[in-house]
């Protein structure tokens, strides 16, 4: 069962470790003045930011349906991975602004073995952090602790550049490998950039997600219950922890009203045991006549677009 608690637990101590290793990360890149650190501190200072908008968007998926929300607010998490995206984006252009600028007017490093030190903390915490985080959102389904410990993790790699720039410049002395390797990890963030962008899109979208429409499909393909003979126009989208499920039902002749309701309400709750998520399953009941002439009296009911286009 989803544990609220426990995930608000994670993203809030993911806000306060993101922000300690910001500050090594300022430290690093003001004592050794390489664009690589500069890169590295860049992407955690959006970060800091992206995990704030996340911790609020967690909040705000908590509040249960109102009079303005009827379908409550649990789809903000999509907007939260998408904002997480765009802001990793965002920091990808900032360092590659700052690589060309070092291009174009020079620079120089120093300090490099207190900066590969400091950077090197950072990524320790933030590894275990980012492990932390995406068992946590895995085992409990959120996908704003999942994008969150993707971000993390994403910031280890970054780091780990970083280092291994350090290393290689005090080694060979050639400087412009840092601009190289900053360059090379902007393009790194934008993609993860990118990925998060468009599962944020597709969930906004609600784009079918295939496990729930297998579950779903494999409780329809089994012996359905009592009096029920066969489903058509299924349709079903998820937001954060719901899975909301439409689905047409048609009965055998000559069922009771109170028989049909019994058989449909068995058939709902094991759509609703099939998906991991909590759900919300809405079943239009019909006799077993042609489709077509049961619902002649909806014929042109729309304005502008049939209703079949939706389902």
């Amino acid at each position: 069962m989803y544990n609220q608690n426990r995930a608000r637990k994670a993203l809030t101590i993911s806000f306060l470790i993101s922000f300690l290793s910001l500050c090594a990360k300022l430290v690093a890149y003001y004592l050794t003045d390489s664009t690589t650190a500069m890169s590295d501190a860049a992407e955690s200072v959006v970060h800091v930011f992206a995990v704030g908008f996340v911790l609020y968007g967690f909040f705000l998926s908590m509040k249960p349906a109102d009079e303005d929300h009827l379908y409550g607010h649990e789809k903000i998490e999509f907007l939260s991975v998408g904002v997480e995206g765009a802001v990793i984006i965002l920091a990808a252009f900032s360092i590659l602004y700052l690589a060309i600028q070092n291009l174009i007017f020079g620079f120089e490093l120093q300090n490099l073995g207190m900066g590969m030190y400091l950077v090197g903390l950072a990524a320790t915490i933030n590894l275990v952090l980012g492990l932390y985080l995406r068992k946590v959102g895995e085992e409990e389904n959120n996908v704003i602790v999942k994008s969150n410990g993707k971000h993390v993790l994403t910031d280890v790699w970054t780091s780990a550049g970083v280092i291994i720039t350090l290393l290689l410049i005090q080694w060979i002395g050639w400087i412009y490998l840092d601009t190289i390797v900053s360059i090379s990890i902007a393009l790194f963030i934008f993609y993860e950039g990118f990925k998060l962008i468009k599962y944020s899109v597709k969930g906004i979208m609600d784009t079918r997600d295939p496990e729930v429409h297998d579950a779903l499909l494999a409780i329809l393909e089994d012996e359905l219950p009592g009096t029920i003979s066969s489903w058509h126009h299924l349709r079903h989208r998820t937001s954060g922890q719901t899975t909301w499920v439409e689905l047409h039902v048609e009965f055998k002749p000559d069922v009771s009203l109170k028989k049909a309701h019994h058989d449909a309400t068995i058939l709902e709750r094991r759509l609703i045991d099939a998906i991991h998520s909590d759900a919300v399953v809405t079943l239009h009941l019909e006799p077993e006549e042609p489709h077509e002439d049961i619902h002649d009296v909806l014929k042109g009911a729309n304005k502008n677009r049939d209703l079949d286009d939706f389902i």
